[in-house]
This record gives C-alpha cells, sequence and structure tokens, in this order.
C-alpha cells in the first residue's frame, strides 16, 4: 500500500500524485523507495508517466528533517539521483505536470521528465546553495541542457524563480495552462504521443539520450531493428493506403 504516492493506472499510461500535502509533497525516503517501486513496475510493462502533485504542489524539494541528518555516505548513495535517473531512463515519455512550487528535488524531478506542462502558478527553482548544499540530483546538468547555461546560472547560483510563464518563455515548459485544465492537458499530450509506435518511441528516447559520440551508429542500429518490425510494415502501408483513396 503506497504511503506517498496515489497511483491510477490506465491501458497505456499511469498517472501517480505525489501525495504528502502536510509538507507540501516534499520527497522523503518513503517516497524516493515508492518511486523505485514505481520505475520497476515501469520497466517491467512500459507506459507513459504523468507525473504531478496534490494541493496545488508539484514537490516544495527534499524533506529536510531528513536531508538535515544525511552525511557524506548517504550523498555518496545518491538518494534522490538514483531515483531520478531512473525516471529519466523509463522506456516511454515522462509528462511531469506542475501547478504551484517544484523547487529543489521537486524541481530536479521534473526536469528528469521528458516533458513539463505547468500552470502560471508553477514555480520552478533551485535554492540548494542556501541551505549549504548543491543542487546534486541533477539540475547542474540537466537545467543547463534544457535552459541554457546563463539562466541556469541565475537560477542555482542567484537563486531565481522561474514562474511558469518564464518557464514557458525559456523552453523549460512546452505548455502553458490553466490549474483546471491541467491534467486534461497531460492526457492530451499522451494521446500525441501514444499516436506513435511504442517501440519506436523507446529507440528514438535512447537515441536522444545517447551522447554524441553514438551518432550516426546509434540510429543506423536503432533503424535496422525498426525496419524489421511489423509495425513498420503495417504502419506505412495503412498510410500509403489512405493516401490512395
Amino acid at each position: 500500500m503506497s504511503q506517498t504516492l496515489r497511483v491510477e493506472e490506465q491501458d497505456d499510461r499511469v498517472v501517480v500524485v505525489l501525495d504528502r500535502p502536510e509538507v507540501r509533497n516534499a520527497i522523503d525516503a518513503a517516497m524516493v523507495a515508492e518511486l523505485h517501486t514505481l520505475c520497476a513496475a515501469l520497466e517491467a510493462r512500459p507506459k507513459v508517466l504523468v507525473l504531478t502533485g496534490a494541493g496545488g504542489v508539484f514537490a516544495a524539494g527534499a524533506d529536510l528533517r531528513q536531508l538535515r541528518e544525511r552525511r557524506r555516505e548517504d550523498a555518496l548513495r545518491g538518494i534522490n539521483s538514483g531515483v531520478f535517473e531512473r525516471v529519466a531512463q523509463l522506456p516511454l515519455p515522462t509528462v511531469a505536470a506542475v501547478d504551484g512550487p517544484a523547487l529543489g528535488g521537486g524541481a530536479e524531478l521534473a526536469y528528469a521528465c521528458d516533458f513539463r506542462i505547468a500552470t502560471p502558478r508553477a514555480r520552478f527553482g533551485n535554492p540548494e546553495a542556501q541551505l549549504g548544499i548543491l543542487a546534486a540530483a541533477g539540475a547542474t546538468w540537466r537545467l543547463r541542457e534544457l535552459i541554457g547555461l546563463p539562466l541556469a546560472r541565475e537560477v542555482l547560483l542567484a537563486g531565481r524563480v522561474l514562474d511558469g510563464a518564464q518557464a514557458h518563455a525559456a523552453g523549460l515548459v512546452s505548455r502553458l495552462v490553466e490549474p483546471d485544465e491541467l491534467l486534461p492537458a497531460a492526457h492530451a499530450l499522451v494521446d500525441e504521443v501514444l499516436r506513435s509506435d511504442p517501440l519506436a518511441l523507446r529507440l528514438t528516447k535512447l537515441a536522444l539520450a545517447a551522447p554524441p559520440g553514438a551518432h550516426p551508429r546509434f540510429d543506423d542500429v536503432a533503424q535496422a531493428v525498426l525496419f524489421e518490425s511489423e509495425a513498420k510494415t503495417q504502419r506505412m502501408t495503412d498510410f500509403l493506403e489512405r493516401r490512395t483513396r
């Protein structure tokens, strides 16, 4: 029985709500463990993942009561970075639907997703340096890739917080919607994603994550796999038949 997540599993997608509203959905050890369990299920039976938060908050960071007690060995275990990387590497695309604060580890969880949809009242920030630590669960490199180094410096070094509109303008957020439209917009995006072949999605996601030196050889091998798939033949046949009608 999940204590920190509400999970709604559908045929082709899973909607997961971070559900610790009494502490603004702070990410604690129990939530990390439950996210690992979720990832294991999605690795075994791939589906698109939608992540959101309860109570008008995505996640206001790591649970400081636990974080304050962590020491060197805890940092070297990569408690949060490990599970966020697992989210990033899930076989099918992931969507973070963000309303309200996504700060610290909460922001880093959103950065690990393939898509971010947000409301105008969303807030993205990484105040870790103000607490005497660094944003070590992906922000120092994922955020730079997402919004560029100059703006990433503003967030990570100067403590700048981006609201939904600013995050959308910076490209961190792909769609900006009103709060009551957030989950419908996430589902609409998932519907768009799922028009594509699941295996093609998986290999395209892997190609996007591959280092520059892997191209074009990785792409050629992935394409060779897809060229032999039944879905490729059927989808192209269907397309050609529709065009000739």
